[in-house]
């Protein structure tokens, strides 16, 4: 006679042969964390899995307590994990539902080894549970995840947009800002501030603002740039301007702006030659 075994228990008891069963059926082929074939980020890859079944099997359990805060726990952890941000979202979604067919499977093994007689209520129960849970899982990673990615491409952009807006010092007093690129709304606003605090904060006397390498200036831009001078002069700084193209003139004339008062070069060497690193 079988001993009396409930499907907690059985899962409870099998949570390691189902991270080894999901690994053996894994695609190592794909790229990002599930194509590692060192020995230690398999092993971390296992252990995540494994202590995902250790929390989702307590689902089948009547005497757990809500697990929100469990899983909410482990979600993040995976989340923030380098190695799953550097795999792509639909790779996880899938080994999320590869996770859910073994389930499916293990219950039906459960069901014929140990409980033959379960009513299809009960059955219906546990396999409505299982589909509920899951769908509440994958729908929080993704969420997750992509707020993740966000952050992490928004903290690069403003990165990649301070380390192209560099004030170089060409001596104690003088400076040049080379702007190379397309200028947004987000990146004009980041070099307004990082160049302003520059000059502050090295006490630079002159600044030689560079187009040469802008494709376009449109509007916004445009004014920004007029904006920039004017609060360099209010912090202490005269600003001139070089390379600017017919395209960026004709807008600063189409809005009005009045560059009389800055000095403005064809080229960088044209400028630095008539200065003479002097004041300007």
């Amino acid at each position: 006679m079988q001993m009396s075994v409930s499907l907690y228990q059985f899962l409870k008891e099998n949570t390691w042969d189902l991270t080894e069963e999901w690994y053996k059926g894994l695609d190592k082929t794909k790229g990002g964390v599930y194509g590692s074939t060192a020995p230690e980020k398999i092993q971390e890859l296992k252990q995540q899995n494994h202590e995902f079944h250790l929390i989702f099997v307590e689902l089948f359990n009547e005497e757990s307590e809500r697990l929100d805060d469990e899983f909410d726990q482990w979600v993040d952890k995976i989340v923030l994990d380098q190695a799953h941000l550097a795999t792509p979202l639909p790779e996880i979604i899938e080994e999320f539902f590869n996770n859910q067919t073994l389930y499916l499977k293990t219950i039906d093994t459960y069901v014929e080894k140990y409980n033959p007689e379960l009513s299809i209520t009960q059955y219906n129960k546990y396999i409505q549970l299982l589909l509920h849970a899951f769908q509440q899982i994958v729908i929080e990673f993704s969420k997750r995840n992509q707020e993740k990615s966000e952050q992490l491409l928004l903290a690069q952009k403003e990165m990649i947009t301070e380390l192209s807006s560099p004030v170089i010092h060409l001596n104690e007093q003088v400076a040049l800002l080379p702007l190379v690129g397309e200028i947004d709304t987000h990146r004009a606003k980041v070099i307004f501030e990082q160049t302003l605090q520059s000059c502050v904060d090295d006490r630079i006397q002159s600044l030689l603002i560079d187009l040469s390498g802008v494709p376009v200036v449109d509007t916004m831009v445009a004014n920004q740039l007029f904006q920039l001078i004017e609060g360099l002069t209010l912090v202490g700084t005269t600003a001139s301007l070089s390379g600017i193209r017919p395209e960026i003139a004709q807008t600063a004339v189409q809005l009005g702006i009045d560059f009389n008062r800055t000095k403005v070069y064809a080229t960088i060497a044209s400028a630095l030659s008539k200065l003479n690193f002097n004041a300007m």
